[in-house]
């Protein structure tokens, strides 16, 4: 692909109109690769991260981040925004990876188009199976909270491989919540929430798995009740 483009853009005067766009697309995906835009976790942008030999667009999940050594994201279409980027995503599977763990050692920078030549959408080809990430995980938040706004977490279970299967689980503590809504503790609504799992925080929360959520839900509410 690139020495179709570097033939191809020894202009010469007289070039088609189309040759001359290639050469430019391809001197500013140099010049991108040159001179980055520096990014930082602040920051609400996409961002251009190394898949292999690719480049790839991908979206930051705010404030999930591993001290500044892992983020969370997701890949995207390069042409995330226009309408048939998210089918032809779909087909090289860039809708299918969820959320993932990325080192920040392999952003280069913010996203600019320009890098769209160098992704697996431009080439055809579809994200294989180990993008070299881990799956970033989901958690469920237990909270109390009074009228006053006045709050705190009873209970944080995590982490999750699935979204649904923690939306199930919230699902589940809510409904037992709900048919002792009065008792569980005076003064306060508790409610169960599916919830970003925060890395940063790993240590507050409860493996959900092979374990009886309501059972846990019932000690941490006796823990404050008591």
């Amino acid at each position: 692909m690139f020495r179709r483009m570097l033939s191809r853009c020894a202009t010469t005067p007289g070039t088609a109109p189309e040759d001359q766009a290639v050469a430019d697309e391809f001197r500013a995906m140099l010049a991108a690769i040159r001179n980055p835009e520096p990014w930082t976790p602040d920051l609400a942008q996409d961002i251009a991260v190394r898949v292999g030999p690719f480049i790839e667009r991908a979206h930051p999940r705010p404030g999930d981040d591993h001290g500044t050594e892992v983020i969370a994201v997701a890949l995207v279409h390069p042409d995330t925004g226009h309408a048939a980027a998210y089918l032809h995503g779909h087909q090289l599977g860039y809708n299918g990876k969820g959320w993932l763990r990325c080192e920040t050692s392999a952003i280069l920078g913010t996203w600019q188009p320009a890098y769209a030549m160098l992704t697996h959408a431009a080439a055809n080809r579809p994200l294989p199976d180990d993008v070299g990430m881990s799956p970033a995980h989901y958690g469920v938040h237990v909270e109390a909270h009074r009228a006053d706004g006045a709050g705190r977490t009873l209970l944080r279970l995590g982490p999750y491989f699935q979204t649904w299967v923690a939306a199930h689980d919230a699902d589940q503590l809510n409904t037992d919540l709900a048919g002792r809504a009065a008792t569980v503790i005076p003064g306060f609504t508790v409610t169960a929430k599916d919830a970003l799992f925060d890395v940063s925080d790993h240590e507050s929360y409860t493996d959900p798995y092979l374990a009886d959520i309501v059972a846990l839900l019932a000690a941490a509410v006796a823990g404050v009740s008591g």
